[in-house]
């Protein structure tokens, strides 16, 4: 049971790290925001894929911080 305990410890460490990597995407989540806030002003109307390319971006980022996250990678 004692190598359950170095799992564990292994996860917690990079549950850890997670925010701390999402942190990265900071710019992709302010251009989503800002498409999405702009389709939502007065006259604005948010559509399906109106904001397809930042989402993309957004996206691509957290996979790869979560990637990072998983192979304890810097």
């Amino acid at each position: 049971m004692s190598g359950n305990g170095v799992v564990w410890g292994r996860v917690r460490s990079r549950l850890r790290a997670f925010p701390d990597r999402l942190a990265a995407c900071g710019a992709e989540a302010a251009a989503y925001g800002r498409c999405v806030q702009a389709s939502m002003a007065p006259g604005g109307r948010l559509r399906k894929d109106l904001c397809a390319q930042e989402f993309e971006a957004l996206r691509s980022c957290f996979v790869a911080a979560a990637k990072k996250t998983l192979t304890g990678g810097h």
